[in-house]
Order: structure tokens, then C-alpha cells, then sequence
């Protein structure tokens, strides 16, 4: 199924028998998994999944591409994605702007240096991949922790690989305010300057508060206030756009799960409203 709109949750494993055997509850219009952990299952699995896809939309969401890496592209792994991707009717696909390769694989998300060379870089890169795919690239605005090397801010970086590489944006509500704390500038003002036109859907989750001036990103918490409000900030600058939840770690009970993921359909309702009302 292709177009995605609403409210999103991120699959787990854990959901699946009851999302089959139960339904997918009301209030989630649509699911989001990491193609790495799908491409290759058990017979029972790949069913499940596949009875989930013929009934649901889906985007994909994933971990391993490494669009900022210096090594080469694994263009067959990008090849094996199209065929799950086209196989599922899978429309959506993001990835991170950042790399987690070099000479083998890194288990966390490294940020790319903020530098006109970079841009360059990693714009070949995703018209290549986007050329395999015949799909856009939505590259999703990562959290990092230092910036080695970088000769321009983070805003201007993004804004130039979108441009250049001609592809959309995954904007990650979460990932702003953890940048904004961690390195000291406006969350409302980053917001404010990206560019609406390349927004595909956004990003919500929670984190860690490791100190006052400390945020790690561990999408294993519930969403604070703060990224909340810069939520409903993003409706108002941009417009509304679909919306997932991503919870990845400490999974609470569904119920939990369905307060949030109303809390973002009432935020979607009121926005819209808003404007309507303007």
C-alpha cells in the first residue's frame, strides 16, 4: 500500500501475533519497520508480515545504508531493498543523515562532517540510490553529540544535501530538541528553517536526560512536554504532516502506547483547525 497519512507506530516483533490474530487497533493508520529486520525471516514471520502489509500502509525505515560513509555504497543490499520494498508495496523509504560503516559495520550513528565536500558526497550517493530504488530518499535529521570537522551549522547542512541531492526529509521532532539542548541553540529556529516542501512525515519519540545540559536519544521513553510543544510548533510552521511514534526500548503496555499516539492525532486535529480556522 503506497501513501501514508495520520498517525503512525513503529513495529516490533512483539506486536505482531496480536496485531494479526486482534487487529491493528484503531488510532494507528499506519506502521513503520527497519527493512534489515524483515528482509530475511522465518517462514511464519515473513507471512505475518506479509499479512500486515496486504492490510496496512507501511513505511520503511532503515539502518544500515550508511549515506555518509566513505566506503562504497553496498549496491546490492540497496538492490535486495527494491524488491522487498516493491515486493510490499512499500512506497516510504527513510534512512539516517549520517553513517554507521567504514570498514565494517559501526553499531551506532556517526555524524557526517558539516562541510561543502560532504554535501557533495553523500548527494551522489542518494541519486544513486534513489536511481536503483525509483523512489525517493527521505533523509532523517539525526542527534549527535560533537560535529568533528564541520565548517558550516547543522540547518545549512541539511538544507544543502536536500537540495543537491534532490530528495525529501524525515523530521524528527525529538532529534531537534535533543540537538537544541545538547548544542545550545533554538529548537523553534531550526525548525523554522527547514524546507517545508521536502517534508515526508515526522519523527516522535522520547529520550534520556543524562544532565541538564545532557540528552542521549534513546527512543525508550515517554514524549516530554518540551517536545510536545515543539510538535504542535512544527504543525504550525509546516502544516500537518503524518506522524510516527517511534518507541524502540522499555516497550510499556499498548495502552500507554495508544495514549501517545492520541496525543498526536488530537495535536494533528487542532492544528488543522487552525489553519482552517486562519
Amino acid at each position: 500500500m503506497g501513501s501514508v497519512s495520520g498517525v503512525g507506530l513503529g513495529l516490533r516483533r512483539e506486536m505482531v501475533n496480536d496485531f494479526c490474530t486482534e487487529g491493528v487497533p484503531d488510532g494507528i493508520d499506519f506502521l513503520e519497520v527497519a527493512p534489515e529486520n524483515w528482509m530475511r525471516v522465518n517462514p511464519r514471520l515473513a507471512r505475518q508480515f506479509r499479512e500486515l502489509t496486504e492490510r496496512h500502509p507501511f513505511v520503511c525505515h532503515g539502518l544500515s545504508l550508511s549515506i555518509g560513509a566513505p566506503a562504497p555504497l553496498d549496491l546490492d543490499f540497496v538492490r535486495q531493498l527494491k524488491a522487498f520494498l516493491d515486493a510490499h508495496q512499500i512506497e516510504v523509504y527513510s534512512e539516517h543523515l549520517s553513517y554507521c560503516s567504514g570498514n565494517a559495520h559501526l553499531y551506532d550513528l556517526m555524524p557526517i562532517p558539516f562541510t561543502e565536500e560532504a554535501v557533495a558526497h553523500v548527494a551522489e550517493r542518494v541519486r544513486v540510490v534513489q536511481s536503483i530504488l525509483e523512489r525517493p530518499l527521505v533523509l532523517e535529521n539525526v542527534s549527535y553529540y560533537a560535529a568533528p570537522g564541520a565548517r558550516m551549522d547543522e540547518l545549512t547542512f541539511i538544507n544543502a544535501v536536500l537540495q543537491q541531492a534532490d530528495c525529501e526529509l524525515l523530521l524528527d521532532v525529538n532529534n531537534i530538541y535533543v540537538n537544541s539542548v545538547n548544542h545550545r541553540y533554538d529548537a523553534r529556529t531550526f525548525l523554522a528553517g527547514l524546507p517545508t516542501d521536502r517534508i515526508r512525515y515526522l519523527h516522535l519519540a522520547g529520550h534520556y536526560q543524562e544532565a541538564p545540559d545532557l540528552i542521549v536519544d534513546t527512543h525508550g521513553a515517554a514524549v516530554v512536554d518540551p517536545v510536545w510543544q515543539l510538535l504542535e510548533e512544527a504543525y504550525a510552521i509546516h502544516g500537518v504532516h503524518p506522524t510516527l511514534l517511534e518507541r524502540d526500548f522499555n516497550l510499556p503496555p499498548m495502552a500507554e502506547l495508544m495514549t501517545e499516539l492520541e496525543g498526536i492525532a488530537a495535536h494533528q486535529l487542532a492544528a488543522a483547525e487552525r489553519r482552517a480556522s486562519a
